[in-house]
């Protein structure tokens, strides 16, 4: 039987167990890339979307228990033109190999969407559950302040 999904606004019936993963559904049936599998027990944050505005680990995920909510993937971060966040990683340049990085952006997003002016500390524990092998995190905490800093020049939209 179908599984009805909402994903990046668009509505997509897929033919899957619904213990699936949403991680895999999201890659190999629908043909979204960006969201990266990283470990696969939710430790890392490299699948990260957003299930109803939540940052949520997709690897875990079952299918079935998102039926009813609003998927957000890297893809669809921003309908019509650069997300502020994607806009503040490329201007401090933060990705080095960018394997983590969609997991990173979609959990600053879910961040900043909830508290607009971080502080370090809040930073840190938003962004605790996702890991760069790089080492970039000071970029990645400067990434999350210049975006709060472009939320607020564009009136908190």
């Amino acid at each position: 039987m179908a599984i009805a999904l909402k994903v990046n606004r668009q509505s997509h019936a897929v033919d899957v167990p619904g213990d699936t993963p949403l991680l895999w559904v999201l890659r190999d049936v629908l043909g979204m890339k960006g969201t990266k599998y990283g470990c696969g027990i939710a430790m890392c944050g490299a699948c990260t979307v957003h299930i109803d505005g939540q940052a949520v680990r997709s690897c875990i995920t079952a299918v079935s228990s998102v039926e009813s909510g609003e998927i957000t993937t890297i893809e669809g971060l921003a309908a019509t033109e650069t997300h502020f966040v994607q806009q503040a990683w490329e201007e401090i340049d933060v990705p080095q190999c960018g394997y983590c990085q969609p997991g990173q952006i979609m959990s600053a997003a879910a961040l900043l969407s909830k508290t607009p002016k971080p502080t370090d500390a809040d930073i840190d524990t938003a962004m605790s559950g996702n890991l760069c092998r790089c080492g970039t995190y000071p970029r990645i905490r400067e990434a999350i302040h210049h975006a709060a800093d472009l939320l607020s020049a564009k009136g908190g939209k």
